[in-house]
C-alpha cells in the first residue's frame, strides 16, 4: 500500500486526495493540481485550464491565421443574387448570396403578395346574397355565411319578429296561461313569511328589490297539469315553491339554478318532490 507525505508537515496518509484534503484544512492553502502549458509553473484550478494566468495564455496561444478559434480558411468569391456584383464571403458565415450593401439596403427583404387570389387562404373573396327581410343585395365574406342574411339592424328584429314566435321560439312552453287555481294565494304568502320576504338563492330581500321576490314552483304546474293522478292544487305545496328574486327566478326556469340546488335552499330533498312513479 503506497504512502503519500504532506509538503509541508510530513503527515503521512493513504491517498493523494487525503493529502489534499488534509493540506487545505490543516494549512489552510490548496496543492498544485496542474502545470502551467507556458511556464512551467504548478498552480490549483478547479477547471482544466492549461495556462496559470491570462498572461501565459497570450504568450502560449497564438490567434493569427489558422490558430484563430474561428478561422475556416480564406475568404471565397461569389456574385450577389440581387445586383451582380461579386463579394467575398467567410465559409463559415451563412452561404453568401447577398452582397453587404444589398443587405444593409434591405432588398432582400421583399414582402410577397399575398393579395387576392394569391394568399394561400384565398377562398373566393365577399359574395353577394340577398337580405332575407328586404331582398336588397349584401356582401359576406364566406365564413360569415348562414342560412339567413340580413342587411340592417331593422331587419334583423323584423325576421326574428316573425321567425320566433309561438312554436318557432325555442324557450315556447305550450302557450297560454295557467291558472293556478285555489290555494296559490295561501302558498304564496305562507313561502314569502317562510323565506322572510328574501331571495332564497341570492340573499336579496323586498327591502332592495323594492317589491316582494317572485314565488317559483320547482316542479311547473304545467307538470301536473300533463300527468294523470294529479290536479292543478298539488303545485301549490310548500316543498314545491321557493322565494326567487326576478333574476334568480329566470336563472331557474332555464335550468341554471339546478332543482337540486333549490332543493338544498329549502331543506328538503329532490326525492321528496312529486314523480311520475309516485302517485
Amino acid at each position: 500500500m503506497s504512502e503519500h507525505a504532506c509538503p509541508t508537515c510530513g503527515r503521512v496518509l493513504a491517498s493523494q486526495r487525503g493529502v489534499a484534503v488534509h493540506h487545505t484544512k490543516s494549512h489552510g492553502e490548496q496543492l498544485p493540481n496542474r502545470s502551467c502549458k507556458n511556464c512551467g509553473t504548478d498552480f490549483h484550478s478547479e477547471y482544466e485550464k492549461q495556462y496559470c494566468s491570462e498572461s501565459c495564455r497570450s504568450q502560449g496561444v497564438s490567434f493569427e491565421g489558422k490558430d484563430n478559434p474561428n478561422y475556416s480558411g480564406k475568404r471565397q468569391t461569389t456574385t450577389c443574387e440581387i445586383c451582380g456584383d461579386a463579394f467575398e464571403f467567410y465559409p463559415s458565415e451563412k452561404e453568401g448570396q447577398y452582397c453587404g450593401s444589398c443587405v444593409e439596403a434591405k432588398t432582400w427583404q421583399e414582402t410577397p403578395d399575398i393579395a387576392g387570389d394569391a394568399n394561400p387562404n384565398w377562398s373566393g373573396g365577399k359574395q353577394q346574397v340577398s337580405c332575407a327581410v328586404c331582398g336588397d343585395l349584401v356582401e359576406r365574406w364566406p365564413s360569415e355565411m348562414a342560412e339567413i342574411a340580413v342587411c340592417s339592424e331593422t331587419c334583423r328584429q323584423e325576421w326574428l319578429a316573425e321567425n320566433f314566435t309561438g312554436e318557432d321560439h325555442p324557450n315556447w312552453k305550450g302557450g297560454g296561461n295557467i291558472e293556478y287555481g285555489p290555494g296559490w294565494n295561501q302558498t304564496r304568502r305562507e313561502a314569502l313569511k317562510r323565506d322572510t320576504h328574501t331571495c332564497r338563492y341570492c340573499g336579496v330581500s323586498a327591502e332592495k328589490l323594492e317589491r316582494n321576490p317572485d314565488v317559483h314552483h320547482i316542479v311547473p304546474v304545467r307538470w301536473f297539469l300533463n300527468t294523470d293522478g294529479y290536479s292543478v292544487s298539488d303545485a301549490h305545496s310548500l316543498d314545491n315553491v321557493i322565494s326567487l328574486c326576478p333574476s334568480c327566478h329566470r336563472k331557474a326556469e332555464f335550468g341554471i339554478i339546478a332543482t337540486e340546488t333549490l332543493c338544498a335552499e329549502i331543506g328538503i330533498s329532490p326525492e321528496q318532490l312529486p314523480t311520475s312513479d309516485s302517485r
